[in-house]
């Protein structure tokens, strides 16, 4: 009877997302206009771009990425690999070459020793040597400038190769929330043979994203800020299609009251009775939400690719 159930629930599963009248969220503050513009300035000291993506949505491209900077030899890293479905990698490999971007490297920059993130160096120093330096050909130095969306690694890949090549510890500040970096171009020394120094910029956002999925996957995955979408829309997308819970669940409310029950998390409510007010303890949605929401950041839900 169970089973039956079940399946009969089953079938009353949305086919498909409802995003309402919903708009995607805009946040392009001002530090990021900031950084845009004097990254596209300091382009002439700049001898390749390292691009960061969140590896679970590799194939979104940042329009004002490509628009502004894809001028110089180019390394797109796919990073937090270790939260991806690493069985896709060849499938994104393929698809990234059809699309012209060859230079590509997976990493998990909070490993202490990542393998692949060893590769950078060398795949730099290749790049940079086989092509021209214009202005720059008797510095013997090179410049990198490391960029993407926010909260996909970038500072701690800087801190992952001057740990690497340096032995040295974190020059960069990490957080699991962005907008963390703020600051623009700062530059960080990583090698020694070569010299390498890394200019840490801002997480940038396209000032507008035209595409409410990609927005969602985006507030998903941690780049844009839980508040401006929603932590029960985002958790309503996370279960929508993506885990199998133990058995079907379609209703996030009822997902919600479920975990809320299971961790403990109420809050203390005035209730209006007609005998006076009282004080009740209810499931708490929005911390059941953020907690669903950063289990599946943290990799505790299993591995995926949103894309």
């Amino acid at each position: 009877m169970r089973i039956y159930n079940s399946l009969l629930s089953a079938a009353k599963f949305r086919k498909v997302f409802d995003f309402g009248e919903r708009e995607v969220a805009h946040w392009f503050p001002g530090h990021m206009a900031k950084g845009l513009k004097q990254m596209r300035a300091s382009l002439r000291k700049v001898d390749c771009i390292i691009e960061i993506h969140d590896a679970r949505i590799s194939f979104f491209l940042n329009p004002s990425f490509q628009e502004s900077l894809d001028v110089r030899p180019h390394i797109l890293v796919l990073n937090k690999m270790d939260l991806a479905d690493t069985s896709k990698k060849q499938s994104i490999l393929k698809q990234l070459d059809r699309e012209g971007v060859r230079n590509v490297l997976f990493t998990d920059c909070l490993r202490q020793q990542d393998e692949n993130v060893k590769k950078i160096v060398p795949l730099v120093t290749e790049l940079v040597e086989s092509g021209s330096r214009f202005h720059r050909e008797e510095d013997r130095s090179y410049c990198l400038m490391v960029i993407g969306v926010p909260n996909v690694g970038k500072s701690s890949l800087i801190n992952a190769v001057r740990r690497t090549y340096l032995k040295k510890g974190k020059a960069s500040k990490v957080g699991g929330e962005p907008g963390i970096t703020k600051a623009v171009l700062t530059k960080i020394q990583v090698c020694e043979r070569p010299i390498i120094h890394l200019l840490d910029t801002p997480g940038v956002l396209p000032p507008r994203i035209e595409n409410i999925e990609t927005g969602m996957k985006l507030a998903l995955c941690g780049t844009i800020l839980d508040h401006l979408v929603g932590e029960d829309v985002i958790a309503d997308y996370l279960m929508y299609g993506r885990y199998n819970l133990g058995e079907p669940c379609d209703d996030i409310q009822h997902l919600l009251k479920s975990i809320a029950v299971n961790l403990g998390k109420t809050k203390r409510v005035k209730a209006i009775t007609g005998v006076g007010n009282i004080t009740v303890q209810l499931p708490d949605y929005s911390a059941a939400a953020y907690d669903f929401i950063r289990a599946f950041r943290k990799g505790e839900l299993g591995k995926v690719m949103l894309d």
